[in-house]
């Protein structure tokens, strides 16, 4: 029997916030990484009625396979490195590699918050979105650039994720909300998609705008 897919990033969203419950006067934000995460909070903070802001992460790719993750930096956390793979490089590439993501992720806090005044997240319940969650390295350095602010609930919100990561981080957000659980991962997050395709920083800036209250 093969895998039902969601048809996009905006339907997963739709659906996702259905699931998620909160009291009357609870101090929501919804935060969201980019790219890809951006339009599935998006849908959830329209359909809660609560702000939509962003944590920027950047993957680390291995030398010789730059697809296959084996670290991730958020904007002000200390970067989070699969030390297994880490260890055996030269830790002079390692240095540049995180000076790059620095150096990408300063750019998108300048093209993404050019006119997005950022929330303050300190004593907050916030729901962390991504549109899906692979490796996990991504989402562990965001997760730590979140708990760095000191809300005061952290919800991990995603369509899909492996059973091996829920195990893996249950135990660093108060709840993990998701679609599908699968045993048996397909391998890649646009799998789980009929359309996935990748996101232009325009894009996620008009989503962005568009979610202001004014």
């Amino acid at each position: 029997m093969s895998e039902m897919k969601f048809y996009d990033r905006t339907e997963a969203g739709m659906l996702l916030a259905k699931e998620l419950t909160f009291e009357p006067n609870e101090d929501v934000v919804v935060i969201a990484l980019p790219r890809g995460g951006v339009p599935v909070g998006a849908e959830i903070a329209k359909a809660l009625h609560v702000p939509l802001d962003m944590v920027i992460t950047w993957k680390i790719g291995a030398p010789d396979n730059p697809e296959y993750a084996i670290g991730a930096i958020a904007e002000n956390a200390e970067p989070f490195l699969n030390l297994h793979e880490t260890n055996v490089l030269s830790e002079e590439w390692l240095t540049q590699e995180v000076a790059r993501g620095r150096k990408e992720i300063e750019r998108r806090q300048e093209m993404y918050f050019e006119n997005h005044a950022r929330q303050s997240i300190k004593g907050k319940t916030v729901i962390l979105v991504d549109d899906g969650i692979a490796t996990g390295y991504t989402i562990m350095a965001a997760i730590a650039e979140i708990q760095r602010q000191q809300p005061k609930k952290l919800i991990l919100a995603v369509p899909v994720i492996p059973k091996e990561m829920v195990l893996q981080l249950r135990t660093k957000v108060d709840e993990i909300v998701a679609l599908k659980i699968p045993d048996f991962y397909l391998g890649a997050v646009g799998a789980y998609y009929e359309e996935f395709h990748q996101l232009s920083d325009m894009e996620v800036r008009q989503l962005v705008y568009e979610s202001r209250p004014y």
